[in-house]
């Protein structure tokens, strides 16, 4: 932050303060919204939302992310505690500052331990599929809500409100950033302004419910909301407790990187920069400290609040440092004209932003070109909503991983031949590409492994003909053979030595070959050459060959 705080000019001012004020007016009822998911007190989610984002404006590498409540974390909080305490309750809530807190020091020591790397771990299917169970699920929940209560007995003012409310929200997330644009406003600014419907129409519904005292007619409303900045300080639970926190809080801390990570990235690409996996892992991991630390829970980095901060104008870390500041100033003013909330009305604008989450394209995509992958998102979807939110991320990772695991155990061989009048090789299957009738020459499109050796072998045995003299493997595309595969291919080089084949190296890339060269199981008793490449290789025997019959 210093580095950039020393260039700081003032034309950046009146961006990032503008950036800040619009994000914290999507803060306040985002926080409490995803507060009432997370099962919490509603101005847990506001207090989330100062002191979490300051911190990573001080250590984060992404100059417009904003960091706070999130859905998927506040949905992961309540599913992991709903079987360990009542919902509100004061264990509840020192247990969902204990999540946030280990979640918070794990993302540090990663960060300090340089584990950026783990962000790769989880593929875009698994992590589609986890959001569109996760929007499904929150959408799920609030739909009692929304209708005043309960399906038995419906509220009708509290349903009217809501539905009103979901109607307004939908029209307006539809139609008014396009109609802005239409008037002449530009484009980002449009969006950005199009954000802040739900204030609006929360804002109106506030005031219905206060004028008409609807709260008497049985609307439930959001109650008193404390004033002040939170207390700082965390509650240690029992070492039973922690321990029954310890694995979800883990998995926790891994959907708040890879969340905050997609959000950085997405708009770093946009401004033309580079996010540091390892300083976003301090940031968030700080700011989750920061949470437990203001008595709150989980926080990372959000896409959609990203998105408008950037579009409004922010620049540096400092919208955010006005974002958190404003916050603050808004929990010092008095809040008791927020007990009129409708509860219909806020739960109208989560299922509205969760609306978002859902995608049906990355399955579609995945189903075209990678059938593994559309069974991964449909596993992880299935199991975040039969099993639990936790239960389907690991799921889906299982079998991601099972899925690699399986095209890397069945790698792709080619029969070589070469393009008349060239040096180039080709799979014959695919060109036509000319053979020497006592000449195998075989590509291994795969690293060499424990788990494909065999089947290598196999496949090498399977290609041979009657005549054949010579197998050439062509290794310009593997970059690992481990200790398995090398004793592997040694049992081939003796296989074949008695059957007078012999067995040849082509094109091995200079680290393998230095690899190979540490070790005597292989490149001390082949029994034939290491060429350059394929085409030297095809000419020096046919040569050998040819001299051989004359």
């Amino acid at each position: 932050m210093l580095l950039w705080l020393k260039n700081y000019h003032r034309q950046l001012l009146a961006g990032d303060l503008s950036a800040g004020v619009i994000v914290v007016l999507m803060m306040v009822p985002q926080g409490m919204a995803y507060a009432v998911i997370a099962g919490l007190p509603p101005v847990l989610g506001l207090y989330a939302s100062v002191l979490p984002t300051l911190t990573y404006a001080l250590l984060g590498s992404s100059m417009v992310q904003s960091v706070g409540p999130m859905a998927i974390t506040s949905l992961m909080t309540a599913t992991t505690l709903a079987a360990l305490a009542p919902s509100g309750s004061a264990l509840y809530v020192a247990m969902a500052t204990q999540m946030t807190l280990i979640a918070g020091v794990v993302l540090l020591l990663c960060g300090l331990l340089r584990l950026g790397f783990l962000a790769h771990f989880l593929s875009r299917p698994v992590l589609s599929g986890f959001t569109t169970g996760a929007a499904l699920l929150i959408g799920a929940s609030q739909v009692k809500t929304l209708m005043g209560g309960s399906f038995s007995t419906i509220n009708l003012p509290g349903a009217s409100i809501g539905l009103l409310a979901l109607v307004a929200l939908w029209l307006g997330k539809e139609r008014l950033a396009p109609l802005m644009i239409r008037l002449g406003l530009a484009s980002p600014l449009a969006n950005s302004l199009s954000k802040l419907l739900p204030v609006l129409v929360l804002g109106v519904a506030t005031v219905s419910v206060y004028q008409g005292d609807l709260a008497s007619a049985g609307v439930v409303v959001l109650g008193p909301i404390a004033q002040g900045l939170p207390s700082i300080g965390v509650q240690l639970l029992s070492l039973e407790q922690m321990r029954s926190l310890l694995a979800p809080s883990l998995l926790l801390g891994f959907i708040i990187f890879l969340s905050g990570q997609s959000a950085s990235v997405t708009l770093a690409q946009k401004r033309g920069e580079r996010i540091n996996a390892n300083r976003e892992l301090l940031g968030l991991g700080g700011a989750n400290l920061a949470s437990a630390l203001s008595g709150s829970f989980p926080v990372t980095g959000s896409i959609s609040r990203s998105a408008v901060n950037y579009a409004a104008g922010a620049h540096t870390p400092m919208a955010s440092v006005f974002t958190a500041g404003l916050m603050a100033l808004f929990l010092c003013i008095p809040t008791g004209w927020l007990a009129s909330l409708p509860m219909p009305a806020l739960a109208a604008s989560i299922i509205i932003a969760v609306l978002g989450m859902l995608d049906f394209d990355t399955p579609r995509q995945a189903w075209r070109f990678d059938r593994s992958d559309a069974v991964a998102w449909l596993a992880t979807l299935s199991g975040v909503l039969l099993v639990g939110v936790q239960s389907g991320v690991i799921l889906g990772v299982a079998i991601s991983l099972g899925g690699l695991i399986w095209r890397a155990s069945r790698p792709h061989i080619a029969v070589l031949g070469r393009i008349a009048g060239s040096e180039h090789f080709r799979n014959i299957q695919r060109h036509n590409a000319q053979t020497h009738p006592q000449i195998v020459m075989l590509r291994i499109d795969s690293g060499m492994f424990f788990g494909n050796a065999e089947l290598i072998n196999d496949r090498i045995l399977e290609a041979l003909q009657a005549q054949t003299a010579h197998v050439v493997l062509v290794l310009s595309a593997v970059n690992l053979i481990d200790t398995s595969a090398l004793y592997s291919l040694a049992e081939l080089n003796r296989n074949l030595l008695n059957r007078s084949i012999k067995l040849h190296l082509a094109e091995v890339k200079g680290p393998l070959m230095d690899r190979l060269q540490q070790s005597d199981l292989l490149l001390k008793p082949l029994s034939g050459q290491v060429f350059l490449s394929a085409a030297v290789a095809l000419d020096s025997l046919s040569a050998q060959l040819q001299n051989s019959h004359a």
